[in-house]
């Protein structure tokens, strides 16, 4: 009941946060998880974190701003505008 109730409070937090933070708390999870079982260590485990969390934030902020590029002006600026 208790890991029940714990998974519940964790959708629940997830939920109000922003593509970013949901694809970095993912991410860090995941890896954390794959880590610890590949290596069978508490270091592999901080280390899938870490790894997990990086792509996972990464991914959370290409979701973020679609239909969004990047470009650049004459004088090498960069900015943001719609797609053409």
């Amino acid at each position: 009941m208790k890991k029940f109730v714990a998974a519940v409070g964790i959708i629940v937090a997830l939920t109000s946060c922003t593509a970013t933070e949901r694809g970095t708390a993912i991410g860090a999870g995941s890896g954390a998880i794959i880590g610890g079982v590949v290596s069978n260590s508490w270091g592999g485990a901080a280390i899938g974190a870490v790894a997990g969390g990086v792509v996972g934030n990464l991914i959370g902020r290409s979701h973020e701003r679609q239909g969004y590029c990047v470009y650049r002006d004459r004088n090498g600026r960069r900015f943001e505008a719609r797609c053409r």
